[in-house]
Order: structure tokens, then C-alpha cells, then sequence
């Protein structure tokens, strides 16, 4: 007998906590003028070197930011990292371009998909701590050249 008026108590205060949780504001969320984008044509040189790009929008940082890349084919849970650019936080919009040489061989001409992460490292506490400003994952081509 008792149980039963618990549980309406309980029930009754579950929209009260799911309200006040929606109405906080996201802390880890990047800001909506934060992007990161890729372009759908990446290279394959003779050497087996690879370029990435894309363009990127950050507002402010507090500590260095970088664009990172990775890049998959097929079904493989590889991912190579592709190459690393330091990132100006000024609010314009910028081109990225990375490049790295995987295993000779991994990567051909063809269907892939990029990860692209535009980072920043924040010192707290003497110890750098990721902050993520924007991130996308696409499906591109990898043409040779």
C-alpha cells in the first residue's frame, strides 16, 4: 500500500528533473561558429603520401589549437592519422591541410572516410586537457595525384 503513493512521487518528480536538466546549457558542446570541413577529394601521391583538406572557423582559444585527420577504406577499423596543422582562432575561416605517409600499400585510389577533429590543449593544473571545438566525419574520394 504504501509502495504504490512512492512511486507516484517519484514518477511526479521525473519531468520536474528532466526539465531543469534540458534547460542547462551544454558545457561540452562546441559553439555553433566552430566548424571543421573536408573536402571531398583527398590525394594519393606516387610516394604513397597523402593530402587532406578542408576549411575550419574557431573563435577563441585559451591554448594551442590543431586540425588532426584520419582516414579509413572499406571495412577495415583502421584509421591512419593524416598529418597534423596548427589552427589561428580569430573567428575567419580558414583552409586546413594535412598530409602523412601510412603503411605503403593501406591506402588506394577510392571510396574512403575521413575523421576531421579541430582540437585545442588547455593547461589545467600543469597537465594539457583536450578541448573539442568541432569535429566531422565524411565519406570522400581519394584520387591518385
Amino acid at each position: 500500500m504504501r509502495l504504490r503513493p512512492l512511486l507516484g512521487a517519484v514518477t511526479g518528480a521525473a519531468p520536474l528533473l528532466l526539465t531543469g536538466a534540458a534547460a542547462a546549457p551544454a558545457a561540452a558542446a562546441p559553439a555553433p561558429y566552430e566548424a571543421v570541413t573536408v573536402d571531398a577529394v583527398g590525394r594519393i601521391a606516387a610516394d604513397g603520401t597523402v593530402a587532406l583538406s578542408g576549411t575550419y572557423r574557431c573563435q577563441s582559444s585559451s591554448g594551442p589549437v590543431f586540425v588532426s585527420s584520419s582516414v579509413s577504406q572499406g571495412a577495415s577499423i583502421t584509421r591512419y592519422g593524416i598529418g597534423g596543422t596548427r589552427a589561428v582562432c580569430d573567428g575567419a575561416e580558414h583552409r586546413w591541410v594535412n598530409t602523412g605517409r601510412p603503411i605503403p600499400g593501406t591506402l588506394v585510389p577510392g571510396a574512403a572516410h575521413v575523421e576531421a577533429t579541430l582540437m585545442e590543449l588547455r593547461t589545467f593544473s600543469g597537465l594539457p586537457l583536450p578541448r573539442l571545438h568541432a569535429a566531422l566525419g565524411q565519406a570522400i574520394t581519394l584520387a591518385q595525384g
